[in-house]
Parts: C-alpha cells; structure tokens; sequence
C-alpha cells in the first residue's frame, strides 16, 4: 500500500464518528460559486460558425484529432485517409458548414462483451466528423468553461480526476466525513434532447451552430457486434458482421 493511500485513510480514521458534514462558510446555497460568464455580443454569436471554421482553428482540431489517433468510423476513413481527402473536399464541406446544410454520417456503435455479462458500448463518428466536433468543441469550451462550477473536475482543459482526489484530501483534513459517490447510469442514452437543445440555444444564437449541434444527436448510429474468443489463456475481440442503421441516442460534444 502506498504511503499516500495510508496517509488518506489514516486521515479517516481520526474524524470522530459523532462529526457529518462540516458546515459550508460563507454561501448558504447549494450551489458553489462560478466564474462570471463572458459577455457577448449578439453579433459576435451570429457568426459562430465562422470562427469554427477558420483555418487557426481547424488547424488546431487537426492536431488533436491525430494525436487522439482512434480507428475509422462506418466510412472505412483512417486518418491518414482524411488528411488526403481533406485537402481536395475541405472547401467544400466548409462551404456546407457555412450554408448550415452539413449532414453528419453515422456513428460507428462497437458492442464489447464484458467480463461480468453485458456490453460497453463505444461510438466512432468518421475522422472527418471527430475534427468537425474538436473544432466546435475549441470554440465553445472557451466560452463556456469559465461559467462552470470551480468544483468541477470532469472532461475540462487543465483539470483531472486526480485534482478532484486532492480535493477531497483537504475536505478530510477540513473535518469532513461525509462522502456521496453518484453515477447517473447511460446519462447520454437517455438525456431529453430537446431539454438539452433548450439549453444549448440560452447561450448561443448561430442558428447554423444549433442545427449542427442537433443533427450530430440524430446522426443515427451503425451497429458493430463482436465477439469474444479465447486465444492461449487470452481474450480476443473479434468483430462480426455490422447491422443495420438505427436510431441515435446519443452522441457527445465534451466539454
């Protein structure tokens, strides 16, 4: 056991066990303080889109979907396929971002058996949709993320679950003894699109920016079935033949 992991539960055991949570000073809602949101323009919000699709900001998005690597989507695309097809179709599908006329291809859905029963279930949007996605992502985390909670850790530039783990370490030193771990199960399969689109266009008024946002939700999804083989004491994913196209629940802009 390393020493950290005996510090921490060290730590634990001198909270006396007559003490819950700590009061919080200061604010009395429930809610943590966040950052003031920027101000913007409605102008400026008119032509989102256009800051999407600057040459900085694609760049950019290139970048990071290379260095993510990952696999092709259901177009067969790997990524060196795309730089090729990117150079001679790029004009073109920006043209469409633009006009707000871009359809985005189905997501590739991969079942993988687990161990213990059931399936994860990963999606793979095609090479050229993932930059499309990281470069809207760049421009609306940059107005975003400073109006989030500063007590969020998850998917965040600069920010990681080791730093939520820091945290928590100072809440303990604090006399807290009260910790409440909570997952909303398949929350992208089953959030309310509608609600979530609601949301989207409080903060934004490019209207080719929300028609784009929502056609990534109802993409539509291709189902891949592996399976599973033993080889030499080792499992093996093996992929089957794909089904056809259904339904999208769900498909994620992280931010």
């Amino acid at each position: 056991m390393s020493g950290t992991r005996q510090n921490i539960q060290y730590a634990l055991a001198l909270v006396p066990e007559s003490r819950g949570e700590a009061p919080v000073r200061g604010l009395q809602g429930t809610e943590p303080p966040v950052a003031k949101p920027i101000p913007e323009s409605p102008a400026c919000e008119e032509h989102l889109m256009e800051e999407v699709c600057a040459r900085g900001n694609i760049v950019r998005a290139w970048k990071r979907v290379r260095s993510n690597k990952g696999g092709p989507g259901v177009d067969g695309m790997t990524i060196e396929d795309a730089k090729a097809y990117l150079r001679e179709h790029w004009p073109n599908i920006r043209s469409q971002l633009l006009s707000g006329t871009y359809q985005p291809q189905p997501v590739k859905r991969v079942e993988i058996p687990k161990p213990d029963g059931g399936v994860r279930k990963l999606g793979v949007p095609c090479v050229v949709d993932r930059l499309i996605q990281q470069a809207l992502r760049q421009v609306l985390q940059e107005r975003w993320d400073p109006t989030f909670s500063e007590h969020s850790y998850g998917f965040r530039p600069g920010r990681s679950a080791h730093q939520a783990v820091v945290q928590a370490q100072r809440y303990i030193a604090e006399g807290y003894s009260i910790v409440v771990d909570l997952d909303l199960e398949k929350f992208f399969d089953r959030v309310n699109h509608d609600g979530l689109m609601a949301r989207v266009a409080a903060r934004l008024s490019d209207k080719r920016v929300l028609r784009l946002i929502r056609a990534f939700l109802k993409a539509g999804v291709r189902r891949m079935v592996w399976s599973v083989r033993w080889t030499r004491g080792r499992r093996k994913a093996v992929r089957s033949r794909p089904s056809s196209a259904i339904s999208c629940l769900t498909i994620s802009i992280r931010s």
